[in-house]
């Protein structure tokens, strides 16, 4: 992972999916253009408290790969882990994952050229009020009890979730 040149975007977008394997091919095609070495993530945006919780998720998952600690094979994969901060990939996918239907989409590129947006633009409705949390599902979600949520922002909150499983691994 040493590779990352820093060249992080993480966009919201609105969309339906009709079928996730038909979604994940057209995004493989826009990878397969020209790099390898890009990650392209697609994530359930209704689990996410915001684009701060998203960077924290991937430059500890970008850190994990670093140190040999991470837990997935797959950058795209480690992300969801710790955006989701769950130590499985089943539930992190559970958390995070696509599903059929209408839904708010964040996407994380990741050294990936910029081009790419205009052809995710042709797939799904570039909208980034998909980062304003909805509280009440992500407490749900997340566990999180009112008396957690008084002292601290929900954002702050799950990131610091983040950093708990990175110190437990």
């Amino acid at each position: 992972m040493d590779n990352i040149t820093g060249n992080i975007q993480i966009l919201g977008y609105k969309g339906e999916i009709k079928s996730i394997p038909n979604i994940l091919d057209k995004i493989n095609k826009i990878k397969d253009q020209c790099c390898d070495d890009c990650v392209i993530q697609l994530l359930d945006a209704r689990a996410i408290a915001g684009k701060k919780h998203v960077l924290h998720g991937i430059i500890q998952a970008i850190e994990a790969f670093n140190r040999g600690t991470n837990l997935a094979n797959d950058l795209g994969i480690e992300i969801c882990i710790r955006i989701s901060a769950q130590r499985q990939i089943s539930k992190a996918l559970k958390f995070l994952g696509l599903y059929e239907g209408k839904m708010n989409i964040c996407i994380v590129m990741i050294d990936c050229p910029d081009y790419f947006i205009d052809q995710l633009n042709d797939i799904f409705d570039r909208d980034d009020s998909v980062f304003d949390a909805d509280i009440q599902y992500l407490k749900d979600l997340y566990n999180i009890s009112d008396n957690q949520l008084q002292s601290i922002y929900m954002e702050d909150l799950l990131i610091d979730k983040t950093t708990s499983l990175i110190v437990d691994v």
